[in-house]
């Protein structure tokens, strides 16, 4: 059984949400608060490329996104992503979870129900 990897923020409702939803169905995990511990750019490069890009791993309806300067929300290369990731990391949708070599943004008790199913977790 490989273990489950949550990242998030701490104070996040829905990581709350998330983490709570994991204990209650007795999940093994780690979690990794990513304002303390920023991730890996290989790994957010990774996991952009797994869902499809940039725009399903950033929260364009986050405060922190309507509050950039008009000239920041287009990002022309995967380094300027990584720099405004880097400079704003509450930008990254939460929680993101992996399983194995499946990545999955937000938290949805069905969604997370049908990965660990999948997966005989």
């Amino acid at each position: 059984m490989s273990q489950l990897k949550l990242y998030g923020l701490k104070r996040c409702s829905t990581c709350v949400k998330a983490l709570a939803w994991l204990e209650d169905n007795k999940q093994i995990y780690t979690f990794t608060d990513y304002r303390e511990d920023p991730i890996d750019p290989n790994q957010l490069l990774a996991w952009q490329e797994q869902l499809g890009g940039w725009e399903k791993l950033v929260n364009r309806a986050s405060m922190t996104w309507r509050n950039l300067p008009e000239d920041r929300k287009a990002p022309e290369n995967d380094a300027a992503w990584l720099t405004l990731i880097a400079e704003f990391p509450t930008l990254i949708k939460r929680p993101v979870l992996l399983k194995d070599e499946t990545v999955m943004v937000g938290f949805s008790e069905k969604k997370y129900a049908a990965l660990l199913q999948e997966s005989g977790a």
